[in-house]
């Protein structure tokens, strides 16, 4: 078993300040004193924020033309009800750019580094089993299909990889992404990992029914890994079946997407077909199974590799060791070439503040320059889920990403009225260690889950780690305050107006997607008649009694006065706000509305949501009804909160 958390620097509790609700897991020892806004992390300042997006939801038609282009300079052009309708019935393309050919499945420029670098399984079969000193084996896709039928594809994540968007129109297209016919050039295999299940540690658990395809490499050499959630069995399934079934492939394809356009960290999806069989599930573990669609989902990342991928190894022994290494220098040579090529001129050192006055030097020692950027990653991926409602659900290290991705969609949920407890995940209900308010919490403890077990390695010493684990805590405290002060329009950081607007949400449950997205209608007029206040908001401050009312003006008004201060007009930060602040989140019962027809064989709503989901932060006219609050059927179990069975 590797070694917890030991590092004495590590004590943080990043929300307890600001949300209403106490944190188990770090008593608040260090935190910044003075809070300045930041611009949004680089990295987040790619096209996936700036929201350039192509995908259509419905069949390409070949020889058609249009485009879409989706500057968030520039006003974004608003989609009616009717014009998705006849997207989805006549859904043209646009000209392929001239500079970049299109490629043919056939075509694709398949890679295999990770095969090619790193041990070996000897054996190819799928017997369960512990897969000793490897870190994959070979496997087939194995999943039965019969009639496999496409529900819906990502033309953007096509482009990812120069695919021609004709090939999704090929008859063979659900043979070839269900694994029943096989890609020219691919090489399949199933990853070998452990992790920490809900803070337990759980020995080897492995991709028991992801089958990674290859990589591809496109024209610009970037690498992106292809992979079959729902394939069939690996050695790394235990007693499951490897298969996955429609409700949840649905779920993980259209919340990759959303997540994606709505600038968050995180895989992608290609494409989402059905097997034609049906997959027994016991959904609540109640003794309650029943026959359920299966569905496979192509999933797509740079690459898959986990906290667990070297957790794995560490806790093996000695002999093992080495493979930890190995798996740190192909990681860095591949995803983290910068850090590679880092010289002493760059001056990366930096005082760990201990009473010895001691260094870290980032560029004496790759690992710790990996290891803080793999920490910092992390923070800016949590600090946007915070900033969206966005509550995963199962952050065990095995689901976490060393790219900073948000990967492994389960019993994921969208905050609807603000809770800091809110869990989606009902394994998690005893103790809600994964709820939302955790999360950042959760995501440091993780971390030193994954120093330990470098620092095991001897790849970085306990200062490093140390370091690492500070700088996750600065950098999502940075990104957390510099976020919220744009969710406000502010003009800069104001922790007690912040705070005290978290706990009126939290007292009146107030809808977070709705909330943030109304306040940009509030005029910085301090001259506003107290008993107006509250008109822009009152399409989500439902029964309110008079003491609550009292409270919200009290917050408006100094809300106001803030605002009044800034020098920005209404409507130049109603459009900074917006394009912060989504309209439309997928909310659990979109996904149930999707998951119910296409289970039926209707797979419209699915490529509907996908199209709205694509341009989260437009209003599209018509399509209001998407951001309404659950109805009451959403409550029930299976909705609004779900098992891990899938």
């Amino acid at each position: 078993m590797p070694p917890l958390l030991s590092h004495s620097s590590s004590s943080l509790s990043l929300l307890r300040f600001l949300l209403p609700i106490k944190s188990p897991f770090y008593p608040p020892s260090f935190l910044k004193s003075q809070f300045c806004p930041l611009s949004p992390p680089a990295h987040l300042c790619k096209p996936s924020l700036s929201r350039h997006v192509s995908t259509s939801s419905s069949p390409p038609s070949s020889g058609s033309s249009s485009s879409v282009s989706m500057e968030s300079s520039s006003p974004e052009p608003t989609v009616s009800l009717d014009s998705v309708t006849l997207d989805l019935k006549n859904q043209t393309l646009g000209p392929d750019d001239a500079s970049t050919a299109k490629l043919k499945l056939e075509d694709l420029n398949w890679d295999h580094s990770f095969v090619r670098a790193l041990p070996g399984d000897p054996r190819a079969d799928t017997i369960p089993r512990q897969v000793m000193h490897a870190c994959y084996t070979k496997v087939l896709p194995s999943a039965e299909v019969e009639n496999p039928e496409l529900v819906a594809w990502s033309d953007s994540v096509a482009d990812l990889f120069d695919l021609d968007l004709k090939e999704f129109e090929r008859p063979d297209f659900p043979l070839l992404f269900s694994g029943a016919s096989p890609l020219v050039g691919a090489l399949p295999y199933a990853q070998c990992y452990g992790g920490h299940q809900f803070g337990m540690w759980a020995g080897q658990l492995g991709d028991g029914r992801a089958i990674t395809l290859g990589e591809v490499v496109n024209s610009k050499s970037e690498r992106w890994e292809l992979q079959l959630k729902g394939a069939g069995r690996t050695p790394y399934s235990r007693f499951a079946d490897g298969l996955a079934v429609l409700r949840s492939s649905i779920r993980e394809f259209l919340c990759s997407e959303a997540m994606h356009s709505l600038g968050i960290p995180t895989t992608r999806a290609l494409s989402l077909v059905t097997t034609g069989k049906y997959v027994t599930r016991d959904m609540f573990y109640d003794g309650n199974a029943k026959e359920e669609p299966g569905a496979i989902v192509c999933r797509v990342a740079p690459s898959f590799l986990r906290f667990g991928s070297y957790q794995i190894h560490a806790s093996r022994g000695k002999e093992d060791l080495e493979i930890v290494h190995a798996l740190a220098d192909y990681a860095i040579r591949h995803h983290f070439p910068h850090i590679e090529n880092m010289n002493k001129s760059e001056g990366l050192s930096f005082s760990t503040g201990d009473e010895d006055h001691s260094v870290v030097d980032l560029t004496s020692n790759k690992y710790a320059a990996w290891t803080v950027e793999i920490a910092e990653r992390t923070a800016s991926m949590i600090a946007s889920w915070q900033g969206v409602g966005f509550t995963h659900g199962v952050m065990n290290t095995d689901n976490m990403s060393i790219l900073g991705l948000t990967i492994d969609y389960g019993p994921f949920g969208f905050l609807d009225a603000f809770d800091p407890s809110f869990t989606p995940n009902t394994t998690d209900l005893p103790g809600r260690r994964y709820c939302f308010a955790n999360q950042p919490d959760i995501g440091l403890w993780n971390i030193a889950q994954f120093t330990a077990t470098l620092s095991t390695a001897k790849l970085i010493d306990n200062k490093e780690a140390d370091y690492a684990m500070e700088r996750y805590g600065n950098k999502f405290m940075d990104e957390y305050q510099a976020m919220m002060t744009r969710k406000l329009g502010l003009p800069k950081y104001n922790k007690q107006l912040i705070s005290k607007l978290l706990n009126n949400m939290a007292v009146d449950k107030v809808d977070y997607t709705n909330f943030f997205r109304l306040l940009s209608n509030i005029k910085a007029n301090p001259n506003i008649p107290e008993d107006e206040l509250l008109v822009p908001l009152k399409a989500v401050l439902l029964d309110i009694g008079q003491e609550r009312k009292e409270a919200w003006i009290s917050w408006v008004q100094s809300y106001v006065h803030e605002l009044a201060a800034s020098g920005i007009s209404d409507e130049q930060r109603k459009a900074q706000m917006d394009s912060v602040n989504p309209k439309y989140v997928l909310r659990n019962y979109l996904c149930q509305t999707a998951i119910d027809a296409a289970e039926q064989g209707d797979y419209s709503e699915v490529r509907r949501l996908l199209k709205l989901m694509e341009r989260p932060y437009d209003e599209h006219p018509g399509m209001e009804k998407y951001a309404r609050l659950p109805p009451a059927w959403a409550y029930r179990p299976g909705v609004c909160m779900l098992s891990c069975s899938s």
